[in-house]
């Protein structure tokens, strides 16, 4: 936009002012936005020369202010206004690839360029709404830690992209309502940074602050690592709220069938996720499955060494009674002996008892293991029959939006049926009125023939009358 002018060497100061403003926001002077109910209109007003004229034209700047103040406020109406109701009817999160909500930040970018002091730099003059954003954080605290984030963004080099990123993250927290207003109260410093018949200084930002909070009905969520916020060109796309007289017939129509389409997305969405659930929930009772089977075998062979172990203690313990026995009857010089084979024997079945034991605390808790497993297989069906259930009734209800989305489809072709037959029996109505018409005139000088014919025989008669006399 900045390269619509060529430099001229003597500009006046008047001109210079229109010009630089034209250059900015060209739609702002060359038309008047103005609503007509809920849509748009632009009324076209007298061209304002884009190059200074060797006599240039006395055109009131605050007038031309004015009128910038004015449609950048009927701007924002008409977006807020679109963005809250296509919001509501989708019914879900917003991202930053939803247009609406795009043309929302552009109109609100240039809500707060409007009527900024140019600061002067090394490289020229630098127009940057983030000087007044900074402003917020030292009037609302809460505020502190968004503007902590958008300098903690790695990816943001310019003011502007840090202005457009805060603009993002105020949404998200649903506080750009309370953060406008707070700005908008302290005019003494506000004043630093814009010209006295700015935007943000006059009742038009104050009115704008309160339309946003109707923003806070809506869900938006924003990745900005990936986005350039830097680079991005802010262009109001007015066809988004321009009326077009040819599509407002059956606009019911097709906003029924839109809102069904979005319904059906919605469901297929909320379906396929389901599916994923269910698949998630099968893979885990497969898994359950194969653990229960392995502490099954797990457990079988831990009661078969334990039955083993029982009937190596009884052997040992049959054995240590033989040996008692015969040591009572046996020489005492074999005693000691014996007495050193019954203390290895005890050591060993000391040592064959502690592994018992040991063995029995292991499958007290493989059983515990075993239990909890059952509940857990038992609590993941009863929560697959349920989602399969929700999934059922939500594939009864996308089969009633198709229904319903075909017989809206059949209702609109057979009114566009119907209005065809009535353009041909219209024309076929006005072809006989042309007839009957032509036939009419026809009569009429049938009889104005039948009329002349019938005083040329009166006269006739009355000439032949006298003769006969």
């Amino acid at each position: 936009m900045s390269a619509l002018t060529p430099p001229t060497d003597m500009p006046t100061p008047t001109t210079d002012k229109i010009t630089q403003a034209a250059m900015e926001t060209i739609y702002l002077c060359k038309f008047r936005v103005s609503m007509d109910g809920e849509w748009l209109c632009l009324r076209e007003l007298d061209d304002i020369s884009l190059t200074p004229d060797p006599e240039p034209t006395h055109e009131d700047p605050n007038y031309l202010m004015a009128n910038e103040r004015m449609n950048l406020m009927n701007m924002a109406k008409l977006s807020i206004k679109g963005l809250i109701e296509s919001a509501l009817n989708l019914g879900r999160t917003l991202d930053s690839d939803y247009a609406p909500l795009q043309q929302f930040f552009v109109v609100m970018e240039h809500c707060l360029k409007h009527g900024l002091k140019a600061k002067k730099t090394f490289l020229g003059q630098n127009k940057s709404f983030w000087g007044p954003l900074e402003l917020v954080e030292k009037l609302v605290p809460e505020a502190a830690e968004i503007t902590a984030s958008v300098k903690d963004l790695p990816g943001l080099k310019t003011p502007v992209g840090r202005g457009r990123a805060w603009l993002r993250l105020a949404l998200m927290q649903k506080k750009l309502s309370e953060y406008m207003k707070a700005l908008i109260n302290k005019k003494e410093l506000l004043s630093e940074f814009y010209e006295p018949n700015a935007l943000m200084m006059e009742e038009e930002g104050a009115i704008i602050a309160g339309l946003l909070v109707g923003l806070n009905v809506i869900d938006a969520n924003f990745c900005m690592k990936g986005e350039d916020l830097d680079s991005q060109v802010g262009v109001i796309d007015f066809s988004m709220y321009l009326k077009d007289g040819n599509s407002s017939k059956g606009s019911e129509g097709d906003g029924q069938i839109t809102a069904i389409l979005d319904q059906k997305n919605y469901v297929e969405e909320l379906n396929r996720h389901l599916n994923a659930t269910v698949n998630n929930l099968q893979a885990k009772v497969d898994a359950l499955e194969k653990s229960n089977t392995k502490l099954t075998e797990e457990l079988a062979v831990a009661n078969n060494r334990i039955i083993t172990l029982q009937e190596e203690m009884e052997r040992v313990k049959e054995e240590s009674s033989y040996i008692l026995e015969s040591n009572r009857k046996g020489p005492k010089q074999d005693r000691t002996s014996e007495g050193q084979a019954l203390s290895e024997a005890r050591k060993h079945l000391k040592e064959e008892t502690q592994l018992r034991l040991d063995v029995e605390k292991e499958l007290e808790i493989q059983i515990s293991i075993r239990q909890e497993m059952e509940l857990a297989m038992k609590m993941l069906e009863k929560d697959v029959c349920e989602k399969q259930d929700a999934l059922v009734c939500l594939r009864q209800q996308l089969d009633d939006l198709r229904a319903l989305k075909h017989e809206l489809a059949f209702k609109l072709q057979s009114s566009d049926l119907g209005v065809k037959q009535k353009s041909e029996l219209n024309s076929r109505l006005e072809e006989k009125t042309n007839q009957m018409a032509a036939t009419i005139k026809q009569l009429e000088q049938s009889e104005k023939d039948l009329v002349k014919q019938a005083k040329t025989l009166n006269s006739a008669a009355n000439k032949l009358i006298p003769k006969h006399h």
